[in-house]
C-alpha cells in the first residue's frame, strides 16, 4: 500500500517541480518576444507609409542619431524629414499610448482582482467623452497650459469622472471588503451620467456629431512632437506609480482581509495605483481619443503567456502594449490608404473575438 501511495503521489510532485522549474524560462521567452515584437513594430511603423523608404536605410538613419555613431543613412532631405517630423512621432506616440492604456489596465485588474477590468472601468472614458463634446459643441477655443483646448477638456473630464467615482465608492463602502464592490457600482453609475450628458450636447448641436464620433473611435495623427512632450511626463509618472506596487498588487490578490493582516496598507495602495493608472489613462485619452480593448487583451495575453504575478505581468505589459498599438496603428492607417481607419475601429476588431473568449473560457 506505502509503495501504491507513493506511485500515485509522485507523478504530482514532480510536476509541480518541472512547473516551477519552468516557469523562469517562461518569462524568458515571453521577455524575448516582447522586445522583438517592439523592434519589428518599430521598424514597419517608421518605413512603410506613402512615401516609400527602404527599412535598412530607415534603421541606419536612426542610428546615425544616437551618440558616437556616424553612418550615412543614403536618406535625402525629404525622406529625412517625413521620417523625423510625422513617422517617428507617430510611433512614438502609438507606443506611448499603448503602454499606457496597457499598464493602466493591468493596474485596474491587479486593484480590482478582476481580468477583465479596464482603464475605463471607473469613468475615464465617459469623462474625457464628455469634455471633448463640450468644446466640439460649443466651439470653446484657446488652451489650457500646454494643452490645446481639446486634449484639456478630455483629460480634465477623466479625471473628474475618476475623482467623482473613487469618492462616491469610497462613501459608499462598508469596511474593506465592500470597497471594490462600491468603487466598481459607482463607475457604472458615473459613466452613464457623463454619457446621458455627453448625448443631451451632441443633440443640441447635431452639426459637430461627425467631429464628435471621429474623436471618440481613436486616431493618433500628429503634429511633430507636441502630443508626444504633452503625453510623456504623465506616462512617466503613471509607470512609475503603478510598477512600484506590482509587489503589493500581488499580495492584494488574496483578497483585502488577508493583505491588511499580511500588514499591507490596502486603501493606500489601491489609492495610489487608482491615481497613477488614471493619470496615464487621461493623458492617453486627451492626446488620442477613445481607443478601447487594449487595456483587457494586453495584461491578460501576458498573464497568460508568463504567469499571474504581477512583478512580471506588469512590465511585459508596458511593452507589449506599446508594440500591439504601433502595429493597430500601422494597420489604421495603411489598410485604406491614403484614408485612415480609425484606431478604435482595428482594437475593437482585434479585441472583442478575444473578449468573447476570454468570457468563454472564464464560463467553461
Amino acid at each position: 500500500m506505502a509503495t501504491a501511495e507513493l506511485r500515485r503521489s509522485g507523478p504530482p510532485a514532480d510536476a509541480a517541480a518541472l512547473t516551477a522549474a519552468a516557469r523562469p524560462a517562461r518569462v524568458r521567452r515571453t521577455w524575448f518576444g516582447c522586445l522583438a515584437l517592439l523592434a519589428v513594430a518599430f521598424a514597419a511603423g517608421v518605413s512603410i507609409g506613402p512615401a516609400a523608404m527602404p527599412v535598412g536605410r530607415v534603421v541606419l538613419e536612426l542610428l546615425d542619431r544616437l551618440p558616437l555613431v556616424s553612418v550615412d543613412s543614403g536618406l535625402d532631405s525629404r525622406q529625412a524629414a517625413i521620417l523625423w517630423d510625422i513617422r517617428v512621432p507617430r510611433v512614438v506616440l502609438a507606443l506611448l499610448v499603448g503602454a499606457t492604456l496597457s499598464l493602466a489596465g493591468g493596474g485596474y485588474q491587479g486593484v480590482f482582482r478582476n481580468p477583465l477590468a479596464d482603464p475605463y472601468l471607473l469613468g475615464a472614458a465617459a469623462g474625457a467623452g464628455l469634455g471633448a463634446t463640450l468644446v466640439l459643441t460649443l466651439g470653446i477655443e484657446g488652451g489650457w497650459g500646454p494643452f490645446d483646448v481639446l486634449p484639456a477638456a478630455a483629460f480634465v473630464g477623466a479625471l473628474l469622472a475618476v475623482g467623482v467615482t473613487y469618492l462616491v465608492g469610497r462613501a459608499a463602502g462598508r469596511g474593506v471588503a465592500g470597497t471594490t464592490t462600491s468603487l466598481i457600482l459607482a463607475g457604472v453609475a458615473m459613466a452613464s451620467l457623463f454619457t446621458s450628458v455627453q448625448t443631451y450636447f451632441q443633440q443640441r448641436a447635431d452639426d459637430t456629431v461627425r467631429e464628435v464620433y471621429t474623436w471618440i473611435l481613436g486616431g493618433l495623427s500628429t503634429s511633430g512632437w507636441s502630443e508626444v512632450r504633452l503625453i510623456l511626463p504623465w506616462a512617466v509618472l503613471a509607470a512609475v506609480g503603478v510598477l512600484l506596487h506590482a509587489r503589493p498588487l500581488d499580495v492584494l490578490a488574496v483578497g483585502d482581509e488577508e493583505a491588511t493582516t499580511l500588514g499591507l496598507h490596502v486603501d493606500r495602495t489601491r489609492l495610489i495605483v487608482v491615481v497613477a493608472a488614471s493619470l496615464g489613462t487621461a493623458a492617453a485619452v486627451a492626446v488620442s481619443g477613445l481607443i478601447g480593448f487594449v487595456g483587457i487583451i494586453v495584461p491578460h495575453a501576458i498573464r497568460l503567456l508568463a504567469g499571474h504575478s504581477y512583478r512580471v505581468v506588469l512590465p511585459l505589459t508596458l511593452v507589449a502594449g506599446g508594440a500591439f498599438m504601433v502595429l493597430a496603428d500601422l494597420v489604421a492607417r495603411t489598410a485604406l490608404s491614403p484614408a485612415e481607419v480609425p484606431i478604435g475601429v482595428i482594437t475593437a476588431f482585434v479585441g472583442a473575438p478575444f473578449f468573447l473568449a476570454l468570457l468563454g473560457r472564464r464560463g467553461a
